[in-house]
């Protein structure tokens, strides 16, 4: 006899509920405190980048905003990416978009953190909600803002250089809103809706994927490494309705990637930038792969010391505690545990491989160039909240003392966001300090140059071992830029300020 499995009911254990999806006498409560908690506990790092993105207005040009704010000023946006692809390193979408903050002079420098900080947290709320829906989980109004803030904090402020992660636009554009917009690139999948919604998704990941390779050479590889496994493992971390759809929307973005990578590669300016370090078949002699190995394994070293990630952690423990199924017993698209192993293995190379394509460049300087180490750390810190959200599901098997870790998650959350907020003030302070000095010095320049002056002196304003004019040399890049920024022939080294 044939049963129709809507009308099974499945009796209650007494006394309790589902195990699984939390019966009504302990979750109750748990969502509906958890609900209003996080809410209130996404203000602690919500309040943080705010405080980040205030500091911004401290901020100066320095290394190569020198060159880019004169050229803009003279050739326009549209020059600069020119310049880009046919002089200086390929990078079409890369140098437009530097154009765009560049545009404006200094303010643009001083508003980038804040347009920047928010468009990074909108992608990754959007993304962390999608994704709940896509594995049709529901979660408490407020968990998806709380995952994304604490993980914005983490992957922007935990660095071992927050100045040229989040505050020096040139390496921002590259290393750390291009890792973001990857990771964006699956929002019009999750969004997709019947068959036409799937090949308008197709179409968009040919053209985003098209777009970040040539933004930025490490992403790309990240990009790559990922896609990959997704069509290698397909049939083995999806289930079998999305499988098929996952490999065909992942070589479409790699289709897209690898004509980005093509038209960067194949430039002017990408070829001059090879030639001008010697980074072609370079790269791959044993000596240089022997040497980005070991530069590797310091990086590693240091982002696994740094405690903090564990905030990543933490919000992912939340999420995994308080997140239920829609519809009890149903399968998730995909086998987290499998995916999470895949995803700690695509670190690893992606990594790696950024290490080898940089190194060339950087030599041993690799491991104070942590700008570059963001390609690959926003694939880590989001596989550290998918880590949490496992452990939050297995703790969440066991309802006694749920509340308790999920507060205690809760205080790391904000414990993590404190901690950065002391180096972070001292930063701020670093380039109020700065500014003071630049917009001083800037005045006086203007204000000789107006008078026609044809040779300034210039002394150089550092902040968070940032290059400025002259470096070791007399005469050293970028000072031929700081005088077509002030209209003067040439600038001399100052020892003090005007």
């Amino acid at each position: 006899m044939a049963v129709d499995a809507s009308s099974v009911t499945v009796p209650r254990q007494p006394g309790g509920g589902d195990r699984t999806s939390g019966g009504p006498g302990r979750e109750g409560p748990l969502r509906a405190l958890a609900g209003s908690w996080a809410l209130l506990l996404s203000v602690v790092p919500l309040g943080l980048l705010a405080a980040a993105a205030w500091y911004g207005q401290y901020v100066r040009p320095s290394a190569d905003e020198w060159c880019f704010l004169p050229f803009v000023r003279d050739h326009g946006i549209s020059g600069l990416t020119g310049k880009f692809y046919f002089h200086d390193n390929g990078r079409i979408a890369n140098g437009w978009l530097v154009g765009l903050y560049a545009e404006p002079g200094v303010p643009g420098h001083q508003w980038f953190g804040l347009v920047s900080g928010a468009l990074m947290v909108g992608l990754l709320w959007a993304v962390t909600a999608l994704a709940l829906r896509a594995g049709r989980m529901t979660v408490p109004r407020g968990v998806p803002l709380l995952v994304a803030s604490v993980t914005a904090v983490v992957f922007l402020l935990a660095t071992t250089n927050t100045y040229k992660t989040f505050y020096w636009p040139a390496a921002s554009v590259s290393h750390t809103v291009a890792p973001v917009l990857a990771c964006a690139a699956v929002i019009p999948v999750l969004l997709a809706r019947g068959p036409r919604g799937r090949i308008a998704a197709l179409v968009a990941a040919v053209f985003a994927g098209t777009f970040l390779g040539t933004l930025s050479e490490e992403t790309s590889v990240v990009l790559l490494v990922v896609l990959a496994a997704v069509v290698l493992f397909a049939g083995q971390v999806f289930t079998t309705g999305v499988r098929g759809y996952a490999r065909r929307w992942a070589l479409a973005m790699m289709a897209g990637v690898a004509i980005g990578v093509v038209l960067l590669v194949t430039s002017p300016g990408s070829r001059h930038r090879r030639e001008k370090f010697g980074a072609g078949t370079s790269m791959l002699a044993p000596d240089s792969l022997t040497a980005s190995l070991h530069q590797y394994v310091h990086i590693v070293a240091t982002v696994l010391s740094t405690w903090q990630y564990l905030g990543a952690v933490a919000a992912g423990l939340v999420l995994g505690l308080v997140a239920r199924r829609e519809r009890p017993g149903a399968l998730l698209p995909c086998r987290p545990f499998l995916l999470t192993g895949i995803g700690m293995v695509a670190v690893l190379v992606s990594g790696f491989l950024c290490s080898v394509i940089t190194y060339p460049v950087f030599g041993e300087h690799l491991l104070t160039t942590e700008r570059t180490w963001n390609d690959y750390l926003l694939l880590y810190v989001l596989l550290l909240t998918g880590i949490g959200a496992l452990l939050g599901r297995a703790v969440r098997r066991r309802p006694a003392g749920t509340l308790a870790v999920t507060a205690a998650a809760g205080v790391v959350c904000a414990g993590v966001c404190l901690s950065l907020a002391v180096p972070l003030h001292t930063l701020g302070h670093q380039m109020h300090v700065r500014a003071g000095k630049w917009d001083r010095q800037d005045q006086w320049m203007r204000q000789q140059s107006a008078a026609g002056a044809e040779v300034l002196p210039y002394k150089p304003l550092h902040v968070a071992r940032m290059l400025e004019p002259f470096g070791k040399k007399p005469n050293g890049w970028p000072a031929g830029c700081v005088a077509d920024y002030y209209h003067v022939d040439r600038v001399t080294h100052a020892k003090r300020l005007p």
